[in-house]
């Protein structure tokens, strides 16, 4: 009995730190990240299309994935000549940002 009253505390938990976790992903400003993806669009568009063949689409990308590929251009964890130079300057609130509008390109 003691171990499935564990086991259900665990899966509340673990709900729990899901939840908070996708809040926090949607917390990033569309508007605002709209505004600073003005830096991007030479290369990524301003609609999320790429206007260069090496330059990938960010259109509709999954926050998860926009945010992760950004703090690892700023951590130096991931290499590119343009983007480890533009990204570190970004601000945590400019990744989130940048991830929400990215992302709600896909939703239209």
């Amino acid at each position: 009995m003691r171990r499935a009253k564990q086991t259900a505390t665990l899966a509340a938990l673990m709900t729990l730190l899901a939840a908070i976790s996708d809040a926090s992903l949607a917390a990033g400003d569309i508007k605002a990240g709209r505004t600073k993806a003005a830096q991007c669009q030479a290369c990524h568009g301003l609609d999320g299309i790429s206007k260069l063949p090496e330059a990938p689409n960010l259109a509709g990308q999954t926050e998860e994935y926009l945010v992760k590929a950004l703090n690892d251009f700023r951590s130096g964890a991931r290499q590119n000549e343009m983007m480890s130079v533009v990204a570190k300057g970004l601000s945590d609130t400019d990744v989130a940002n940048l991830a929400s509008y990215y992302h709600s390109l896909g939703k239209q």
